[in-house]
């Protein structure tokens, strides 16, 4: 018994070393996907339980980003399975506030250098996109990940991650130019 013990908490020191630093970028990615605060929260959550009843499946020295990320998108699609199957929800505001995600995370420079260089009329045009393009913009415009990675969390070809990423930018610049023409990022001259 003292060995399981001994083996759980070096579970949880590597978990803790290696996954939580990831929390935000798992944040980010789950607001895209959910569309709301307090639905991204649970799924990071969710998540993370997950990830770490699954860390003696994780193999040490590969992308531990990615592989967090994977859950993080297959939860969200086994949830929104069973929610479409159960047919309501819960309405949260009637739930008391209380998250671990509050409690345990740290700042994030490069999350709010994002926040302020992308403002609420591009991220709604994110948010408006077709969900398989969104997910793909997302994880690569908005969290870094090279094309090969996407691939593997989505489980499609790098083929299919270019092209839903080429036409989710298209639709963000047709649904964005007026907005850049207004702003001064484009002239009418040169967008035409």
């Amino acid at each position: 018994m003292e060995q399981t013990v001994s083996e759980l908490e070096c579970r949880r020191r590597t978990f803790t070393r290696e996954a939580l630093p990831y929390l935000d970028v798992l944040y980010r990615v789950a607001v895209r996907l959910e569309r709301e605060d307090a639905s991204a929260e649970d799924l990071v959550q969710e998540t993370m339980l997950k990830a770490f009843r699954s860390w003696h499946l994780y193999e040490p020295g590969t992308n531990v980003r990615a592989w967090l990320v994977t859950i993080l998108r297959n939860t969200f699609y086994t949830l929104h399975a069973r929610r479409q199957r159960l047919g309501h929800t819960v309405d949260i505001g009637e739930i008391e506030e209380f998250t671990l995600f509050d409690r345990i995370q740290e700042d994030d420079p490069e999350g709010r250098f994002f926040e302020y260089m992308v403002d609420d009329e591009v991220m709604q045009a994110v948010d408006a996109l077709p969900e398989p393009f969104r997910e793909v913009v997302v994880l690569n415009n908005l969290e870094g990940f090279r094309y090969e990675e996407i691939a593997k969390i989505v489980g499609v070809p790098v083929g299919t991650v270019k092209s839903r990423m080429s036409r989710g930018r298209r639709l963000l610049r047709k649904t964005l130019y007026t907005y850049a023409v207004t702003t001064g990022y484009l002239t009418p001259a040169a967008a035409g």
